[in-house]
């Protein structure tokens, strides 16, 4: 089972977007596919059409086995499957604080679904907090969607400042550009100046698109109902280079 986590310090970058729909297509390339929301906004479970469970509140998540494994979810596609989150998620860092090796619980947590699913895809709230570090610790890959302006960079940096100041391995990051507008030449500029100085940007690049943007309307990852569309097929070849 790998562990690959949609994550970005940044909000507002494409993140769930991303999520939803890489988890999608790993689905459709045959992996058993969990998408997990650790967002306590629970916008992957609104797009999926699925309910979030009552029972999973507090510090269960990290400590009762079976609520957690109660509360998975199937979706209306073949092979992915949702852990929503509540609004309960936003007090995680509380509870974390409480527990001993807090920094290790959520490998813990993921434990009874280990050998269930080939592929387990964290969709990770906008922070740096207790719940992030764990996030970093147990992932496989850490996939950064990035905003091609000046700010999104910023937060880049802070992410790889962060990761060496804390001893975590920076080689799992691997940032992607989302949103991208090619008509904008400070995106274009900004591309650049960030593939130069990361070596592990991913090639492929999502463009800015109202196809995406129309999520919450089909309440569908975008691959379902555009998948033709060259923006949205992005994320398709986006998955590939993941899996390779």
């Amino acid at each position: 089972m790998k562990l690959i986590a949609c994550y970005s310090n940044k909000g507002g970058v494409g993140k769930t977007a991303a999520s939803v729909n890489l988890a999608y297509a790993s689905a459709l390339n045959g992996n058993r596919t969990l998408l997990c929301d650790l967002d306590p906004q629970g916008a992957s479970g609104f797009y999926f059409r699925v309910k979030p469970s009552e029972k999973l509140k507090n510090n269960t998540f990290f400590e009762d086995t079976k609520k957690f494994t109660d509360a998975i979810r199937e979706s209306d596609f073949h092979n992915l499957n949702l852990l929503p989150a509540n609004i309960s998620f936003r007090d995680f860092d509380i509870f974390l604080s409480r527990m001993k090796k807090s920094r290790s619980r959520l490998n813990k947590a993921l434990k009874p679904v280990d050998g269930e699913y080939d592929i387990v895809l964290l969709d990770c709230p906008p922070n740096i907090s207790l719940l992030s570090e764990n996030v970093f610790k147990v992932a496989d890959r850490i996939v950064v969607p990035v905003i091609p302006t000046t700010l999104s960079q910023r937060t880049l940096e802070q992410l790889y400042a962060f990761f060496k100041k804390q001893g975590y391995k920076s080689s799992k990051i691997f940032p992607f550009f989302s949103m991208v507008q090619q008509s904008k030449s400070l995106h274009i500029e900004t591309m650049e100046q960030i593939r130069a100085e990361y070596e592990q940007v991913m090639n492929t690049w999502i463009p800015f698109s109202t196809h995406i943007e129309r999520m919450g309307l089909h309440r569908a990852p975008a691959l379902s109902y555009a998948g033709k569309e060259e923006a949205v097929a992005a994320y398709a070849q986006l998955w590939q280079e993941i899996q390779n």
